[in-house]
C-alpha cells in the first residue's frame, strides 16, 4: 500500500462580511468578488469570521467608534469603544477578538484579510468619534500582537499576485 502525502494548507482568516455574510453593523455585507474569485482559482482556503458577532453583538447593531485611542489602547485598557447609543461595547469587541484569535490558532492560520475602518477589523484606519484616523481595530491589533499578518483586500490581492509572478 502506498503512502499518502499530505500538504498542509493554511486557511486565511477573512472578515465574514467580505464573503457575503450579512454581519456588518447595518446588517449588510461588503462582498469582495474579485478576491473571492482569485482565491477560488488558486485554491486559497478562506475561513470567514465576524469578531463582533463572536463577541456577542447582534446584527444589525448600532455602529461603534473609539474614544481615547485605537485597538491597542482598548486592549491595554486605556481607551474604549462606544456605540452610537452611548453604550460602552469594549467587552464585546475584546471577547470577539480573543475568540477570533483562538479560531485562527486552531486552524494554524498566520494571515487575515480584514475590512478596513471597522472597530474590530480596521487594518489602517479607524473612527475616533466621527473622525477617520490612522489606526487599527481591536481584532487586527490582537492578531498582529500574536505574529499574524493582517491585510486589506487590496493588499492581499497585490501580495498574492507578486507571489504568483516570482
Amino acid at each position: 500500500m502506498g503512502s499518502l502525502n499530505f500538504m498542509m494548507v493554511e486557511p486565511v482568516i477573512i472578515s465574514a462580511c467580505l464573503v457575503g455574510v450579512n454581519c456588518r453593523y447595518d446588517g449588510q455585507s461588503k462582498v469582495a468578488e474579485p478576491l473571492l474569485g482569485f482565491c477560488q482559482r488558486h485554491n486559497i482556503i478562506l475561513l470567514p469570521i465576524c469578531p463582533e458577532q463572536l463577541g456577542g453583538l447582534p446584527t444589525p447593531r448600532s455602529p461603534a467608534c473609539f474614544r481615547g485611542g485605537d485597538g491597542k489602547s482598548v486592549i491595554n485598557g486605556n481607551a474604549a469603544l462606544y456605540n452610537f447609543d452611548g453604550r460602552e461595547v469594549s467587552p464585546f469587541f475584546l471577547a470577539g477578538a480573543r475568540r477570533a484569535l483562538k479560531i485562527a490558532r486552531l486552524n494554524s492560520s498566520c494571515h487575515a484579510v480584514f475590512q478596513d475602518r471597522s472597530p474590530s477589523c480596521g487594518v489602517h484606519e479607524i473612527y475616533l468619534g466621527n473622525e477617520l484616523i490612522p489606526g487599527s481595530g481591536v481584532t487586527t491589533t490582537l492578531f498582529r500582537m500574536n505574529g499574524m499578518a493582517v491585510w486589506t483586500v487590496e493588499e492581499f490581492s497585490r501580495h498574492c499576485q507578486l507571489l504568483l509572478h516570482n
